[in-house]
């Protein structure tokens, strides 16, 4: 791992928690510079770097105010969230990442017997990543703190299968999602373990555009199932696939962001930073 870029990201992870606690009293960068350790010239520049906008502007992206106007109004519109993060058109934003197979009886039963699997560690803008796929797509990603862990918990979704630490095209298709430059990005094939009912939500999920947010219920109703929130959220807590599927879009109908399996502080992130990409 990048010793330099863990720092970096340890380091905005705790300036986006001051900001996620003490957003009421919209800190200055003085005073969110300070929680870091870092002088605020060098902290802006730092910040501008890995959200490629300003704290300021970060700190508006992520304020619960913004969330329920954005849910109210959605004012970025499905076509200028494709246009405006370099995509040709929305069908290309809604094809990137539909392409699910799910996993036969057999294989799910068996926990993944005969699967090989190859998985590698990366260094993200929003921490380690640990990404695995079998020949037909990628099957897990997971952020991580703590290496061996991460690796056990892949093997015990699939306790049966043969893992080779090893990079291929699937994995590097996959990580290609953390470029800001998303023109030419190559369809990424998804091997998912899950109930028709998870594959149906996680399906949702990649509709939302990216730059809006969706909620629970909104979620049930485009699924057909309006009574089923409390069902979704489960589905969504049971996403195997992390940031590719992009449950951090769903937040509360309140409007705060709520809970998200790799911590809420890198959920708040994230949305802030595709945020930050889509408004330039």
């Amino acid at each position: 791992m990048n010793t330099q870029e863990e720092l970096n990201y340890a380091r905005i992870a705790k300036a986006i928690e001051f900001i996620k606690t003490n957003f009421k009293s919209q800190p200055s960068l003085d005073e969110v510079a300070e929680q870091v350790n870092l002088s605020p010239f060098h902290f802006q520049r730092l910040f501008s770097e890995w959200a490629g906008t300003s704290p300021k502007k970060f700190l508006q992206y992520t304020s619960v105010n913004y969330a329920k106007q954005l849910l109210t109004e959605q004012k970025a519109t499905l076509f200028d969230a494709a246009f405006e993060t370099g995509l040709s058109g929305t069908s290309r934003l809604h094809d990137l990442f539909v392409n699910i197979e799910g996993m036969t009886p057999a294989e799910y039963k068996n926990g993944g017997a005969e699967l090989d699997i190859n998985f590698s560690l990366h260094a993200t803008n929003f921490g380690n990543l640990l990404t695995a796929a079998t020949a037909k797509g990628v099957c897990y990603m997971a952020f991580y703190e703590e290496e061996t862990n991460a690796i056990d918990l892949l093997k015990a979704k699939f306790p049966n299968a043969n893992f080779y630490h090893n990079v291929d095209d699937l994995q590097r298709n996959a990580m290609l999602i953390f470029e800001r430059d998303w023109s030419s990005l190559p369809a990424v094939r998804l091997h998912l373990k899950g109930t028709d009912f998870q594959l149906k939500v996680w399906e949702a999920l990649l509709k939302i555009p990216m730059g809006q947010l969706s909620t629970y219920g909104k979620l049930a109703q485009q699924i057909g199932q309006a009574s089923a929130s409390r069902a979704v959220g489960t589905a969504i807590g049971s996403n195997p696939i992390a940031f590719l599927i992009p449950c951090h879009r769903v937040i509360q109908s309140s409007g705060n962001f709520g809970g998200y399996m790799w911590g809420n502080t890198r959920k708040t992130a994230i949305i802030g930073w595709e945020q930050a990409v889509v408004r330039g």
